[in-house]
C-alpha cells in the first residue's frame, strides 16, 4: 500500500511508503551525525559480546529538544553518496585498486508488516542481545534514530532516474565518515518525481539488507503500543539491487576455546573436505566470484596462511540436504554446516550467542586476533553476490548471521522518525 502524503492510501499488495519523516537539525542546519550517535546510541558492550545502543545513555528527551525539526510531510529525501572500496576493509594485507562508486536511496516510512512474499523479506538470522536493546532504545526516545537499508526492483532504471531529475539544486547536508565516504542528502519535491517513485514500488518487494534487528524492533514495538499511528511506520533507505554502486563485502569467521580434541576434529575436516595450499598471510582473503567455496585459513598455533578449496560440491550437498540449490553454494551456509557445526559442535544457540565465535570485516583485524591468541583460528570469506542474497531471500531461507556486509553503510541521524502522535 502506497501512501505519498494523500488521505487515502492505494491498496496494494507491497510495502506502504510515506514521505514523512522529521530532519534532524541544530538551529535550522543538519548536525553531524556523529554528534548524534555519541548522544543516543552510546556503544556497550553485553554479556554475549555483541556490541549494541545503550538506551539510557542520556535522557532522550533533551536531545529531542535540540535535534528535532518540525517535519515537512511532503517530500521525499534523496541521498546520494560516493564511496570508494579500498580501505574500507582490506588495507595492509592486500591493497586493491581504489575504485570510486556511488549508490543513491530514497527515505521513507515503510508500514511494518510480517515477513512474507510481495511484501518484505530478511535474509539473515538475527542476533537475540541487539533486538532487545533497540527494543529497550525505540521504548526511551519513540523515535526511529537510523534507516534500515532495504533494496527494491528497478530493473529498468525508472525510480533511479525519476530521483535524480527530481531533486532539489545543491545538497542541503553533506558529510564525509572517517572511511572517507562521501554522504550528501537533497529533498525531492517534485510531485512527477514521487507519482513515478509511487507507481515503481507499488507492487514492490523489499530486502532487507543492514537493519533486521531494526525492523523486527519495530515490528514488536507497534504490536506493543497497538492501534494505528506513526509507530506503524519505520524508517528505510531505499536502494535499487541494480543500483551499480552497490557493493556486499564479505564478515570473515573467527573461532576461539579450541581445545586439542577440537583442533583434531577441524584438522580432520578440513583436510576430509577440502583441497589445501599454502599461500602468504597477504593473500587471505580469497578472490571474489562464484565456483567452488574458497576460504582464507589461518590458526594461531602455525601461524601458516592456506586457500580452503571445496573438494566436491556433493559435500555441501549432503550436509545441507533439503535447503534451495542457492543455499548450499552460500560459502558461509557451507562453513557453518561442515566446519562450525559439523567438526566444532556448535548449534544455532551458541553462534547466535558468539559462544566461542566471532566475527571481523576488516582483513587486517582478522590477523592480528588470531596473531595475538586472542582467536585460535580465522577463515576468510568471499563478499555474497547480489544475486544470490535475492534468490536465498526467495525461497524463503535465511542466511547465517553477518553472512552479508552492504557497504555503502547509511549512517545514524541523517533524518528521525518520530514514532509518537504528538
Amino acid at each position: 500500500m502506497i501512501d505519498a502524503g494523500t488521505k487515502n492510501g492505494l491498496m496494494r499488495r507491497g510495502p506502504r511508503l510515506t514521505n514523512s519523516a522529521c530532519v534532524s537539525s541544530i538551529n535550522g542546519k543538519p548536525p553531524m551525525p556523529e554528534a548524534i550517535v555519541l548522544a543516543l546510541e552510546q556503544v556497550v558492550e553485553g554479556e554475549d559480546g555483541v556490541r549494541s545502543p545503550a538506551a539510557g545513555a542520556i535522557s532522550p528527551q533533551a536531545a529531542f529538544d535540540h535535534l528535532l525539526a518540525s517535519c515537512d510531510r511532503s517530500e521525499f529525501r534523496l541521498e546520494g553518496r560516493r564511496h570508494g572500496t579500498r580501505g574500507v576493509v582490506r588495507t595492509a594485507i592486500a591493497p586493491r585498486p581504489f575504485q570510486e562508486l556511488a549508490a543513491r536511496g530514497f527515505l521513507a516510512r515503510v508500514r511494518v508488516q510480517e515477513y512474507g512474499p510481495g511484501t518484505i523479506r530478511p535474509h539473515e538470522r538475527t542476533h537475540p542481545g541487539p533486538r532487545e536493546d533497540r527494543l529497550r532504545l525505540t521504548r526511551a526516545t519513540k523515535t526511529n534514530l537510523s534507516p534500515i537499508f532495504s533494496l527494491y526492483p528497478d530493473p529498468s532504471g525508472t525510480a533511479r532516474e525519476a530521483l535524480e531529475a527530481g531533486r532539489d539544486g545543491q545538497p542541503f547536508g553533506e558529510l564525509t565518515d572517517e572511511q572517507g565516504t562521501v554522504n550528501r542528502l537533497w529533498r525531492v519535491s517534485d510531485p512527477t518525481a514521487m507519482a513515478i517513485i509511487e507507481r515503481t514500488l507499488a507492487d514492490a518487494e523489499l530486502l532487507i539488507a543492514d537493519g533486521h534487528h531494526r525492523y523486527e524492533t519495530a515490528r514488536v514495538y507497534a504490536d506493543e503500543v497497538g492501534g494505528e499511528g506513526p509507530h506503524r511506520y519505520v524508517l528505510m533507505c531505499l536502494v535499487a539491487l541494480e543500483d551499480p554502486g552497490l557493493t556486499v563485502l564479505p564478515t570473515h569467521r573467527l573461532v576461539r576455546g579450541l581445545d586439542s580434541a577440537a583442533q583434531e576434529a577441524l584438522a580432520t575436516a578440513l583436510r576430509r573436505d577440502f583441497e589445501l595450499e599454502e599461500i602468504e598471510p597477504r593473500a587471505l582473503p580469497p578472490p571474489p566470484g562464484g565456483g567452488p567455496l574458497q576460504l582464507g585459513y589461518i590458526d594461531s598455533h602455525s601461524q601458516r596462511a592456506f586457500r580452503l578449496t571445496l573438494h566436491d560440491q556433493a559435500v555441501a550437498d549432503a550436509a545441507l540436504e533439503g535447503d534451495s540449490d542457492a543455499y548450499r553454494h552460500l560459502d558461509t551456509a557451507v562453513l557453518e554446516a561442515l566446519l562450525l557445526k559439523g567438526a566444532l559442535g556448535m548449534d544455532d544457540e551458541a553462534i547466535d550467542h558468539l559462544d566461542g565465535l566471532g566475527y571481523a570485516r576488516d582483513d587486517d583485524e582478522a590477523l592480528a586476533l588470531v596473531g595475538s591468541g586472542e582467536y585460535d583460528a580465522a577463515f576468510f570469506m568471499r563478499g555474497t553476490p547480489i544475486e544470490q542474497v535475492r534468490a536465498i531471500a526467495a525461497s524463503g531461507e535465511n542466511m547465517p548471521p553477518k553472512s552479508t556486509f552492504f557497504h555503502p553503510k547509511v549512517p545514524t541521524g541523517l533524518l528521525f522518525n518520530s514514532l509518537d502522535e504528538a
